[in-house]
Order: structure tokens, then C-alpha cells, then sequence
């Protein structure tokens, strides 16, 4: 355990850059646990015909769950390996889209109404349902922090360089990002209109991330198309 805790603070060390979303990963937490401590008498209720026909599976808990892996092996995957232009990049969109959610749910405190009075729990599926709905309240879901998440680190990978000829990894992360979209309706976690609104917040946040870094992307090329020919001579 020692050990393991000395070679992580050396990778901290040497990859400073890292603290950036450790920090910010430590106030949006606390953050969204004030908000839902706060307790407001009045909550918007999300909801819409077409939730109603999406049928309840636990099965989806799985993808679901899964998401927390899929967050954590892409960023780590940034900050060892990418660029530090593409990092910074990233995890500039994933923090102006989790701050502006903070904002929503602040100013907007909304709620579902979609979970199923009873449902069957049995397997370890069902005890994991279970178990998320005790810990996790249907209240300050929109927009879909899981579905905003998802869709910026799926465009991260089809974007970068290093990872652009790899298509088996990039059909896994596909697939993984399609399974937990489809999880957060499925498990009744989130409605189509958290989903809907999450799509449309990380298309504007990435375009908004690609116009802030250009100058910066293109300036790392530059630098790097240098030490090319400088090495070449």
C-alpha cells in the first residue's frame, strides 16, 4: 500500500498537470453534496411521454456503473499520454460543462418521477439497482452529467492524433458510450430531455474547447514540425 501510495506521488510529481482535475474533481463533489443537502421545497419535475415509453431494465446498471471506469481510464489516459494541449482541452470542456450544471441545478432544482414503485431485485443486478437508488436521489439531473461526460471523451478519442488509426479502440469507446447513454433512460436515472440537453451542452462546450485551443494546438505542431527538421540536420 506504501508503495503504491509513494509511486502515485511520484507520477503527481512528474505529471503536475494532473492536479487540475484532481482539484476540480474535489469541489464539483462537494459542491453537488451541498446541493442536495440544500433541500428545497419545491423541485421541477422532468418528465415527458416519451420516458413513459422507454420500459425499466436493470440489466442496463452494468453500462451504468461501468461509467465511473470509463471516465477514469480515458482522462488517466490524457494525462499519461496525450498531448498537453489535448489535455488541457479536455478537461476544459468537462469543467465548464460540470460547473454549468452546478449553476442549473442551483438556480433550477428539478427532479424525476420516472422510477418504478417496485421492480424485481433479485441477482446482483437487481442489488446493484438497489443499492444506487438509496444512495443516489432523483433530484438535480439536468442536464445528464453521465450523458455530457460520455459524449466529450468519446470526441476526444475520435479527435486525437494518437488514437485516430486505432479502430478497434475506437469502436470500443463507441460502444461503451452508446451502452451508458442508453443506461441513464433504461435504469429511469434520467429523462430523454436530460439526455437531449446534455447532447446539446457538449456540442457547444467542445466547440467552444476547439476555438479556445486552436492557437495552442496549432503553435504545439508548429514546435513539433521544428524539432523534426531540427533533428534531421
Amino acid at each position: 500500500m506504501i508503495r503504491l501510495l509513494r509511486k502515485g506521488i511520484y507520477q503527481l510529481k512528474t505529471h503536475p498537470h494532473a492536479w487540475w482535475i484532481l482539484l476540480y474533481t474535489v469541489f464539483y463533489s462537494v459542491s453537488f453534496a451541498v446541493l442536495e443537502q440544500s433541500g428545497h421545497r419545491h423541485y421541477h419535475i422532468i418528465h415527458t411521454w416519451i420516458d413513459e415509453q422507454i420500459p425499466f431494465c436493470k440489466y442496463f446498471i452494468i453500462p451504468y456503473l461501468l461509467w465511473f471506469v470509463f471516465m477514469v481510464v480515458i482522462v488517466c489516459w490524457f494525462i499519461f499520454r496525450a498531448d498537453r494541449v489535448d489535455y488541457y482541452r479536455v478537461i476544459a470542456v468537462l469543467m465548464m460543462g460540470m460547473t454549468l450544471f452546478l449553476v442549473i441545478s442551483a438556480v433550477y432544482p428539478n427532479k424525476l418521477d420516472l422510477r418504478p414503485t417496485s421492480f424485481d431485485s433479485s441477482g446482483i443486478c437487481g442489488a446493484l439497482v438497489s443499492w444506487l437508488w438509496k444512495t443516489d436521489t432523483p433530484t438535480n439531473v439536468l442536464p445528464s452529467i453521465h450523458v455530457f461526460n460520455t459524449v466529450v471523451l468519446c470526441y476526444a478519442m475520435h479527435s486525437n492524433r494518437k488514437v485516430r488509426g486505432h479502430r478497434m479502440v475506437l469502436a470500443a469507446v463507441d460502444v461503451m458510450g452508446v451502452m451508458i447513454v442508453l443506461s441513464t433512460m433504461f435504469l429511469k436515472q434520467h429523462s430523454v430531455i436530460d439526455v437531449s440537453l446534455a447532447l446539446v451542452m457538449s456540442v457547444v462546450l467542445q466547440t467552444v474547447g476547439d476555438w479556445m485551443f486552436a492557437g495552442s494546438a496549432q503553435s504545439a505542431k508548429e514546435q513539433k514540425a521544428y524539432m523534426r527538421s531540427a533533428e534531421r540536420l
